[in-house]
């Protein structure tokens, strides 16, 4: 039986140095709440630390805490975002992988993959990840899904695009060799209590029945229109 794992996904830290979204907020954590966090995962083999968004934070605050403890991340990055205001440049994605990080891919800019069109879907799950590729000489073909937001033709194209691994937001511990990844996402209101509840895979009878459901309509609804 594969051993199961537990997958956190980091959005941004600190005070965000970019004008943010509606509701973008949410996913935003203190550098205390941070800390306590990679504290707390520290010498847990069955644990996964990821990152999206790009985020400036994730070079500036992120990397340094990671190295201090001696941990590791993935970055799932917007590669049609870098160098934008707030967001990692190209250096940065050298910078992150020169410190033994490893990179993939959230799509070209933070769309909607269950509302995009042909071409913007072609963009977001090929031409992204290329572009990745290309800069760090190596193939990415790991993904983490915006917004956590996919439905059966998501996966789909996304398996026709060669994607090894995909990453969503689904909560809860995964297996570790399955091709979908459930995360659990930092949000602002976390504390060390909810940081040991998730690490030990204890969401509540009712909470985990949620996610269930959710992960079943998930992977067999249509694109939504």
């Amino acid at each position: 039986m594969p051993a199961k794992v537990v997958n956190l996904t980091v959005h941004g830290i600190g005070a965000p140095s970019r004008a943010l979204d509606p509701g973008e907020d949410g996913t935003w954590v203190t550098v205390e709440q941070f800390e306590q966090v990679l504290d707390a995962v520290r010498r847990r083999d069955a644990v996964r630390i990821t990152f999206d968004d790009g985020n400036l934070s994730d070079v500036e605050i992120g990397l340094p805490r990671l190295l201090e403890r001696g941990l590791r991340a993935e970055f799932f990055v917007l590669a049609g975002l870098l160098g934008e205001p707030g967001r990692v440049s190209v250096d940065d994605v050298q910078t992150l992988l020169d410190a033994g990080m490893r990179i993939g891919s959230h799509g070209w800019a933070h769309r909607d993959w269950r509302r995009v069109d042909h071409p913007q879907a072609v963009e977001e799950m090929i031409e992204a990840p290329r572009l990745l590729s290309d800069l760090i000489g190596n193939p990415v073909t790991r993904v983490a899904i915006p917004f956590g937001s996919y439905d059966r033709r998501v996966l789909t194209r996304l398996r026709g695009a060669g994607a090894s691994q995909v990453y969503t937001s689904d909560g809860g511990p995964a297996r570790s060799d399955s091709w979908l990844q459930a995360r659990t996402s930092l949000r602002h209101d976390i504390d060390a209590q909810w940081t040991t509840d998730v690490l030990a895979g204890q969401p509540g009878l009712r909470r985990s029945a949620r996610r269930t459901a959710a992960r079943m309509v998930k992977r067999t609804r249509g694109c939504a229109r």
